[in-house]
């Protein structure tokens, strides 16, 4: 790698350089006519200062404020935890800024995709049927569902650890001692063929546990039924069996009010159940069973037909996140983001605490000033409530993410926001309300990963990008989560959770332009059912609902 390849500066206003490559203590650097020093050694993904700076200094990326230094720091001197802390700009209500320069789309045009089309004009990427408890109390007779319906039907994956298991009682019952039982070479076991779907149009049942519905606040157990209610309508979902005990918060009346906010006119096959009204487990289950059985004989009657793929609804994710992600696989989302937005789609960003520092500019992107106001609102609120309990955004960003670059929020949120590119910001969501206007919408969600994409699927995400730096094994029950990962180091060491490598964005091998055509590309394939992304094959069915209390 050359030297002009070997850091990277974000932005011409920013007074600090990113490390493309580990840059040993003494490099020198030549930067804008000047001959520096590296005064340390500055791993890959890290920054270093552009010229000297001072105790209270700014520091800038991504042409915002993202800390405050701490201490001196010399002319190409490391910036680290020990010499700055967050800091981001003040915001307010500003002027409309809603031009922007839409990308080419003349390659996507008129795409289509074959999908499964829905009363409600929606399209979903798959077909599914999910069997949902209102409380956690019936989460024990969810498992016994699953039990009894998935390996019968032929949804069971072929891939277990069971000939290990094999392995290792062998190996005890020979006598072997514990280092050598460790230190033993273990056989990988075949795979085998899975079994045959019984529904050939039904792409699995999913079982969609929480620890919810009562003992937390009413308003807790309400927005845990507008988010299942946002499952249940959801464009990859073809019905639903829901399981209630009868006592708790979360009452079946509170969910059907929340689906008739959705799709007033509902005529998906769904079936509430009581154990209270109904009697024993027994009663219980085998209702459950016949009206879930009778249920799928409907659902499969649906076929993939042809769709534009403006019925594509993208939510935009990242965790794991490292020094790379807002310069390789975030702003190659962003590509996606504004080529689908100008098609007509629409494209979901979440993950408010990590929007801190850029929201100047996503106000300012909002189409009206109603819709700026929501979302400073939803912003200062949701940090006050954090500060409140003890931690503001400023204490998002986890250990991965300071150990490899990211080591204040404003930095790692004016990476984040990158996901959802330059186009004019259409809707702002609170959770867990449904995104129906085409464009840009943001939703009000943690920065937790499995917290964030549960509620990006609820509000009717059908297909999610996620990008990970240090690599994050999730997904989603209903919606593919295709994983991109933002440098090959971690793309080659985890093959089996990853989709699709742009650290060649960093590598100087592809731009964000062609490496965003590339992630479309596979997201219409997988809108086909051509390809299943690893999540999928993998069964990395994570379902986590908010509390509203703080998570960051």
């Amino acid at each position: 790698m050359t030297q002009e390849h070997s850091f990277l500066r974000i932005h011409p206003h920013d007074n600090v350089l990113v490390a493309l490559r580990d840059l040993e203590q003494g490099t020198d650097i030549e930067f804008e006519g000047q001959i520096f020093n590296l005064t340390d050694r500055i791993a890959a993904k890290h920054k270093f200062a552009i010229n000297a700076l001072h105790s209270d200094d700014q520091i800038f990326m991504y042409g915002v404020l993202v800390g405050i230094a701490t201490k001196e720091i010399p002319q190409g001197g490391l910036i680290s935890t020990e010499n700055i802390h967050h800091a981001s700009s003040e915001f307010h209500l500003g002027k409309r800024k809603l031009n922007w320069h839409q990308p080419d789309t003349s390659h996507f045009k008129n795409r289509t995709f074959n999908g499964y089309h829905r009363a409600d004009g929606s399209v979903g990427t798959a077909n599914y049927w999910i069997v949902i408890p209102l409380v956690f109390c019936e989460n024990r007779n969810i498992q016994v569902m699953k039990e009894a319906l998935v390996d019968k039907l032929g949804y069971k994956k072929a891939k277990s650890y069971e000939s290990e298991v094999e392995q290792l009682m062998g190996l005890y019952q020979a006598g072997r001692s514990t280092q050598e039982i460790l230190s033993a070479d273990m056989q990988v076991s075949a795979e085998k063929a899975g079994t045959k779907r019984f529904f050939k149009n039904i792409d699995g049942i999913k079982f969609l546990t929480h620890d919810m519905g009562c003992g937390g606040t009413q308003q807790d157990s309400r927005a845990l039924c507008g988010l299942l209610a946002g499952y249940i309508t959801h464009p990859n979902v073809a019905g639903a069996t829901v399981l209630s005990l009868g006592c708790q918060h979360a009452q079946g009346s509170i969910l059907q009010e929340e689906i008739a906010k959705r799709d007033p006119s509902f005529s998906k096959p769904m079936v509430i159940l009581e154990q209270q009204k109904l009697g024993t487990e027994r009663k219980l289950l085998q209702e459950a069973l016949k009206q879930t059985f009778t249920g799928l004989m409907e659902a499969n009657q649906n076929e993939r037909k042809p769709a534009p793929i403006t019925k594509i609804c993208i939510g935009l994710e990242c965790g794991g996140s490292d020094g790379f992600s807002g310069i390789s696989a975030n702003p190659a989302l962003g590509y996606v983001s504004d080529v689908l937005v100008s098609l007509g789609g629409s494209v979901i960003l979440s993950e408010f605490p990590e929007l801190c520092g850029v929201e100047q500019e996503l106000s300012d992107r909002c189409v009206d000033e109603d819709t700026a106001k929501r979302f400073m609102d939803l912003m200062v609120t949701y940090n006050a409530k954090a500060v409140q309990d003890g931690s503001g955004f400023y204490a998002n960003p986890s250990f991965g993410n300071i150990k490899d670059g990211l080591i204040t929020d404003a930095i790692k949120s004016a990476g984040a926001a990158k996901k959802g590119g330059t186009s004019p910001v259409t809707a702002v969501l609170d959770y867990p309300e449904k995104a129906t206007k085409p464009g840009l919408n943001l939703l009000c969600t943690p920065g937790s990963d499995v917290e964030s994409t549960t509620a990006e699927v609820g509000s009717g995400a059908n297909i999610v990008l996620f990008t990970t730096g240090l690599g994050t094994p999730t997904g989603n029950p209903v919606a593919p989560v295709i994983k991109l990962s933002t440098n090959t180091v971690t793309y080659n060491k985890m093959p089996d959770i990853i989709d699709i490598n742009c650290g060649t964005i960093i590598e100087g091998t592809e731009t964000i332009k062609q490496a965003g055509e590339r992630i479309l590309e596979y997201v219409i394939q997988v809108a086909n059912g051509e390809i299943q992304p690893k999540a999928v094959q993998l069964e990395q069915d994570d379902f986590i609902p908010w509390k509203r209390g703080v998570s960051l």
